[in-house]
């Protein structure tokens, strides 16, 4: 009975052999053949350079989302609101979050269309190079954050970094532009969220005038009142109000 453990070891060498026989003849029989095309006379970047490009954009992708578009605008007024409500962490991050991007790519939506047929179609179609396809695409942003950010904070930006005053708006260098349109956002945020807090402040007013004057002094007002904030919020339809709002405000 020795010989049958090795007899097993022999027929799994055998077996292990025969597929790779049959793996190195299917091989031979695949014409696959992988190269990289690099452009000499088109003008293009290479295929490792547009590799290396893509990786870059994609790694700066949450900080593009955040300086280009207008989600800083809609996350921030989403967080003055739930400060404003009383409310910890009710909705939670995850969902102020979630909301914030898919209002976003509503709202960046009619861009997005722009960017596919200036930038985008050519560059896939090789009508166009990439470094003419990232001009093109950087067209309709420049167009949308010009739109939403105040003069006074772009020539704060010019002046900082000395650029010469531009005569039309592509000239307005992006360096100078981003900042310029975040401080804006953020400004134009704070002013949504002061309006905000307004009724929710009154409200809490009332309700300590009420608890001192029948001499509840160690009763918390924000705990009579939180129940009065949602039942307003919710009778007034705020979300509603809200997300149209930040909406409008875009256009």
């Amino acid at each position: 009975m020795w010989f049958r453990p090795v007899w097993s070891v022999a027929a799994l060498g055998y077996s292990v052999l025969q597929v790779q026989t049959a793996v190195a003849q299917s091989a031979q029989r695949l014409p696959v053949q992988i190269s990289i095309n690099t452009p000499a006379s088109s003008g293009d970047l290479s295929t490792p350079l547009q590799i290396l490009l893509l990786l870059t954009l994609l790694t700066l992708l949450p900080a593009l989302l955040m300086a280009m578009t207008s989600f800083a605008r809609i996350v921030v007024v989403l967080s003055l609101l739930r400060q404003a409500l009383g409310v910890q962490q009710m909705p939670p991050n995850q969902v102020l979050i979630g909301l914030s991007l898919f209002l976003t790519l509503f709202i960046m939506h009619p861009v997005g269309e722009r960017i596919q047929q200036q930038a985008l179609q050519p560059y896939l179609a090789q009508q166009i190079t990439t470094p003419v396809a990232i001009q093109q695409a950087l067209g309709p942003l420049r167009q949308f954050m010009l739109g939403q950010t105040r003069e006074k904070d772009l020539q704060l930006f010019l002046q900082i970094g000395h650029h010469p005053r531009p005569a039309t708006p592509d000239d307005v260098p992006i360096t100078a532009l981003m900042p310029a349109f975040m401080i804006s956002e953020l400004k134009t945020a704070f002013q949504i969220g002061f309006l905000l807090y307004m009724p929710f402040l009154v409200l809490d007013l009332v309700v300590s005038s009420i608890l001192l004057s029948m001499g509840m002094l160690m009763m918390p007002p924000a705990l009579i009142s939180l129940p009065f904030k949602l039942m307003l919020f919710v009778l007034v339809d705020g979300w509603h109000l809200i997300v149209g709002s930040l909406a409008r405000s875009f256009q």
